[in-house]
């Protein structure tokens, strides 16, 4: 792949060797590489890309959630609207190197590629890093990017309370990076976000690039469910009220509706709590979150309301209280579909296979597609893994992906 003959091509060993160097940021004395939200490993990462950006000749600015905004101005397109590239460098706990970073960084290369060629830009190019994409140290995630979308109010979200009972606009003021620039001060006249699929399909499918047409909507909900606690030996079990068999019954209920979907709907059970707890007592109360997604709305809305009154017949059926907290819902997202065809005609144009795919995932994509056109590119995570150290994507792919967004950019605002 890395024999693709581009238009113009990115310094690879530039690009690859800051991935490397980034990746070191938050590698503790076990090789565990974290670096959550406003952490001291998270202000070393930041450190480090802010270096890079200022060595690109770029405008440096921070706004007040802490996103970190890179500008190329050119001498006449000042007063244009930025076409936007970038993602997140913060991470879950125990992470992979390539998760976000890989389009922060692909963007500033693509950046200081365009500058070193002399190419002129008929409006501003800029790369952003968003702040607390991950909201595994502070909810909600995506954070830094729903806020420069208007979908939170800053304050509120400088107000967040860590995992670790930390205030999210203390420590960025501890950081060093509690800005001053209104988010959102900068509007995008369009977004373009490069990453890892983080899922299997293009390396089982042995495809390049994936042109990201859109993004499932995600629905969180906290379900509990309150039996009676009672002896595990005495009690026969048509006497029970029983809220861990319950819970059971819900799990295997998302399973058979999601199969039962065409793969268009997943549905995950990621936690869950049983009281008392005990090996021989009848749970009393069973707390679980419930993760349902699907692409289209219609659709979502379906399952939620099939969820609902399957419930509602649970809890009859079994004797027990059930009720459900939403915790977070975001709405499926369709991107651009002028720049999904760009990327596509980009990737053809020089011999590279592309697939129109549907990201499973989250991303800062999602926040800004309220506010401009936008889209995203994939590249393979090899047999699927992400949120993990064996999170891999090749050398070749690596190269492959940023020269298809730098061509796409170079498209997208040249003469």
């Amino acid at each position: 792949m890395t024999n693709t003959q581009f238009n113009l091509s990115i310094n690879s060993n530039r690009l690859l060797g800051r991935l490397q160097e980034l990746g070191q940021m938050g590698v503790d004395n076990d090789k565990k590489r974290t670096r959550l939200a406003a952490s001291d490993t998270d202000k070393a990462g930041r450190d480090l890309l802010v270096i890079w950006m200022k060595e690109a000749g770029l405008e440096v600015e921070i706004d007040r959630i802490g996103n970190i905004l890179g500008v190329w101005y050119g001498a006449e397109n000042r007063k244009e609207a930025p076409l936007l590239l970038g993602s997140h460098i913060d991470t879950v706990i125990n992470a992979g190197m390539y998760d976000g970073c890989y389009g922060v960084l692909a963007g500033l290369e693509v950046i200081t590629t365009l500058k070193e060629k002399d190419f002129m830009p008929t409006r501003p190019i800029a790369v952003a890093a968003f702040t607390n994409e991950e909201g595994v140290r502070y909810q909600p995630d995506m954070m830094g990017s729903l806020v420069y979308a208007g979908g939170l109010s800053v304050d509120d979200a400088l107000s967040a309370i860590g995992t670790d009972g930390t205030r999210l606009g203390k420590e960025l003021e501890r950081i060093g990076y509690a800005g001053t620039k209104e988010p959102g001060f900068l509007k995008p006249h369009a977004y373009i976000e490069l990453h890892i699929e983080q899922g299997p399909i293009l390396d089982k499918m042995g495809i390049p690039i994936g042109a990201v047409e859109n993004l499932q909507g995600i629905t969180w909900q906290r379900i509990t469910i309150e039996g009676v606690a009672n002896h595990a030996g005495t009690t026969p079990t048509d006497m029970r009220r029983d809220a861990g068999l319950a819970a059971a019954r819900v799990i295997t209920y998302l399973r058979d509706r999601a199969n039962n979907s065409n793969g268009s709907t997943v549905a995950t059970v990621g936690t869950i709590e049983f009281k008392p707890n005990a090996v021989n007592v009848i749970p009393s109360m069973a707390t679980f979150t419930v993760d349902l997604r699907n692409p289209n709305e219609q659709r979502l809305q379906e399952e939620e309301q099939a969820l609902a009154g399957y419930l509602k017949e649970l809890a009859a059926s079994e004797g027990v209280s059930i009720t459900s907290e939403q915790l977070v819902r975001f709405n499926p997202v369709t991107f651009d579909q002028t720049i999904v065809k760009l990327i596509e005609q980009v990737a053809s144009d020089h011999g590279l296979q592309s697939i129109r795919m549907t990201s499973g995932a989250g991303h800062d994509a999602q926040m800004i597609a309220r506010i401009c056109p936008t889209a995203m590119i994939f590249v393979p995570s090899i047999d699927g893994i992400s949120h993990n150290p064996k999170e891999f994507t090749t050398d070749s792919d690596l190269i492959v992906g940023a020269n298809v967004l730098l061509n796409v950019v170079s498209q997208l605002t040249g003469k």
